[in-house]
């Protein structure tokens, strides 16, 4: 069930799936199931066995089981990373989490810890990975990619939504300051308090070098090269949930530079560099890693794919049903 959009939903993968609209408006119908714990499913398309909310708006379940899965607490610890009325909206589905839900999915660890640390009993949490599908790119796709953004043969590649957590500053600063001749790409929308149009003219606060470019959203085809042709992926984010583009990078062949002591370091495991996020210099001599020693990174690819094959979306799948089954018995 989903709210009422101008376009119909892209279903290419989901044989069969059929999406019930509800008449109300994306914002009107989500605050009114978190202000007013209705409209329930049931008046809708009759009867559910359990409800399974998955994208931070928590419906009411109507005496059925409710599962949540709960990505990240970042907006509870760092408030300031996140527009005013997105904390508001997220603070409250997490507080109906907490009070309401039968079992909460996590992706990982580390958010699971923060969850206990938030006053979710431990009993109550289940660790459900994410998972990556590799996508093949034959060597005619490959080139085709690299000519249409004129990627270079050496270059670090970070992927993501702008955000002050993904840490963005002190990545261009240990850039600036270590190997402002490394190709250095940004892919992923425009989000908020970051100043892409800034780190694309290299005339940024932080000095940008022109090596630094922003190319914005790529279609996925072209994502998946992108990140097959890096030399490394790098993204040293502050904090995270899962951390979904490192595995992605390891899925094509790519080992990243991440941080250590998050759930990005539970991804990448022992393959690729784990730095502290917070220091410059550090970061600044993983990078300059990639100009130095590509072929310590192209080595690295045979065991970025291996354990990015451990970490599946059957897997995923297999996890929620143990769930389902859990609460339905």
């Amino acid at each position: 069930m989903a709210a009422w959009h101008r376009h119909g939903p892209v279903l290419d993968e989901l044989d069969g799936l059929e999406v019930v609209h509800l008449p109300l408006g994306r914002r009107l119908l989500y605050e009114t199931w978190h202000d007013l714990r209705r409209p329930r499913f049931a008046s809708k398309i009759g009867p559910v066995d359990l409800v399974h909310a998955t994208g931070g708006v928590v419906p009411p379940a109507g005496g059925v089981p409710l599962v949540v899965t709960l990505y990240d607490l970042v907006f509870l610890d760092h408030p300031e990373f996140f527009t005013r009325q997105g904390v508001r909206f997220m603070t409250r589905g997490f507080q109906i989490a907490r009070t309401e839900a039968d079992l909460i999915v996590v992706p990982s660890q580390a958010t699971a810890e923060a969850c206990r640390h938030a006053g979710i009993e431990p009993e109550r949490i289940r660790v459900v990975p994410l998972g990556a599908t590799p996508v093949p790119c034959s060597a005619q796709a490959l080139a085709a990619v690299r000519d249409r953004y004129q990627l270079p043969d050496v270059f670090a590649l970070w992927v993501g939504t702008t955000e002050p957590r993904k840490n963005l500053d002190r990545l261009v600063e240990a850039h600036r300051r270590a190997c402002p001749n490394l190709p250095l790409l940004l892919v992923g929308p425009n989000g908020w308090k970051t100043d892409t149009g800034a780190l694309h003219t290299g005339a940024s606060k932080t000095g940008a070098s022109p090596a630094v470019r922003h190319l914005g959203r790529l279609p996925a085809a072209d994502l998946a090269a992108v990140y097959e042709l890096a030399t490394a992926l790098v993204y040293p984010s502050l904090l995270e949930g899962f951390g979904m583009p490192v595995l992605e990078a390891m899925a094509q062949g790519t080992a990243a530079i991440t941080s250590i002591g998050t759930s990005t370091e539970e991804v990448a495991g022992d393959v690729g560099r784990l730095v502290d996020p917070t220091d410059v210099d550090a970061l600044g001599e993983a990078l300059a890693s990639v100009a130095d020693n590509p072929g310590f990174w192209t080595a690295s690819g045979p065991a970025a794919r291996a354990r990015a094959a451990t970490m599946t979306w059957a897997a995923t799948g297999c996890g929620l049903q143990r769930v389902y089954d859990e609460v339905l018995t």
